[in-house]
């Protein structure tokens, strides 16, 4: 019987280059499986796809034509929450599992949005240039004017797994917290303090507003210039989810006109950011390079993970995280555990 083929491109993704498939072989050892590179190119992959069991996605973009290729694998395993950079439509109309791993560093992210609501509202970076170019006397006077953080309200846009520990954290802070998900029922929300709301009850209301939608063919722009038209003067928005969510040229031109008083931003529209975009420019705007979820734990988390995921499907067992959990009964893979469990399909 021949070796489990797992198809990946050359190279790694993220900030870790090289360094083998150790962490991944933890779990797929056992099966005899290979991990096997193919030029980060989609007709390098296309060339290669025919012999794949399973796709190990990292480094680029997986587009219609290199999922068709592939005419015998089960599995498409991204080692990340968004699966944006897969053609998830297509692996479905192929009958291929997509999975992701939606729980490995969700803490992470959710401090990184605590930090940027925290330093945006106490004006950080700005208070931090103050006392460097000597302008000491000017801190206490900007402050004063911002009203203190107990009792404001934090709006959710879509209340998932990282909005919920960023519900956690708010509520020491003494937070109100509402939220707008129509896809996670009111008892959830209503269990961790939140109150459930209507997507221009979040808007209209809330004076730090967190994006937490996954960029999916349904998300795209979701916010606009009619959303922003409606936030608080003195609004902050907060966005650690994906920045395709968000029409940034509708962003920037609510920060220039004073629509909303600032934002903190993890993701954007295009990343990297080039050098003249806006936000560079704006004081009261503080931005970080799409690495919430970075920590000392991040690569070996997510690299196990992605073994461990690979190794099920080999097994022929369902995955634990698949994005696309209609495709799992005609998969031929055996189901093993409830829906009802939190690590089941599509968690």
């Amino acid at each position: 019987m021949s070796k489990p083929r797992i198809l990946t491109p050359a190279g790694a993704s993220f900030t870790t280059h090289g360094g083998g498939y150790a962490l991944e072989m933890e779990a797929l050892e056992r099966l005899g499986a290979e991990i096997v590179e193919c030029p980060a190119t989609e007709e390098g992959f296309i060339a290669a796809a025919p012999e794949a069991d399973a796709v190990y996605a990292k480094g680029m973009r997986f587009s219609a034509p290199m999922i068709q290729a592939l005419t015998k694998a089960k599995v498409i395993t991204c080692a990340t929450v968004g699966v944006d950079y897969v053609d998830v439509v297509a692996a479905t109309a192929q009958g291929i599992a997509v999975t992701n791993c939606p729980d490995t560093f969700i803490e992470e992210v959710a401090d990184h949005a605590m930090m940027l609501l925290l330093a945006t509202h106490r004006r950080c970076i700005e208070q931090d240039r103050m006392v460097r170019e000597g302008r000491w006397a000017e801190g206490r006077p900007q402050l004063s004017t911002v009203p203190r953080l107990m009792g404001q309200t934090l709006g959710f846009v879509a209340f998932g797994r990282v909005a919920r520990l960023v519900a956690l954290r708010a509520k020491a802070f003494g937070l109100r917290m509402m939220a707008y998900d129509p896809f996670v029922d009111e008892l959830t929300m209503s269990a961790l303090g939140v109150v459930p709301a209507s997507l221009d009850e979040v808007l209209t209301q809330s004076d730090f507003i967190s994006m937490h939608a996954p960029a999916t063919p349904d998300t795209g722009h979701m916010l606009t210039t009619r959303h922003f038209a409606k936030m608080k003067s003195n609004a902050i928005f907060i966005n650690t989810g994906r920045g395709p969510t968000v029409d940034e040229a509708a962003l920037i031109a609510a920060l220039q006109s004073k629509r909303i008083a600032g934002a903190g931003l993890d993701v954007f529209e295009v990343e990297p950011v080039k050098p003249d975009n806006p936000l560079l420019k704006m004081p009261h705007v503080i931005l970080s390079p799409h690495n919430a979820s970075a920590s000392a734990r991040f690569d070996e988390a997510r690299k196990r993970r992605a073994g461990q995921e690979l190794a099920l499907v080999l097994s022929g067992r369902w995955p634990m995280s698949c994005v696309n959990p209609t495709v799992l009964p005609g998969s031929g893979l055996r189901r093993w555990q409830p829906y009802a469990m939190e690590r089941g399909p599509n968690s």
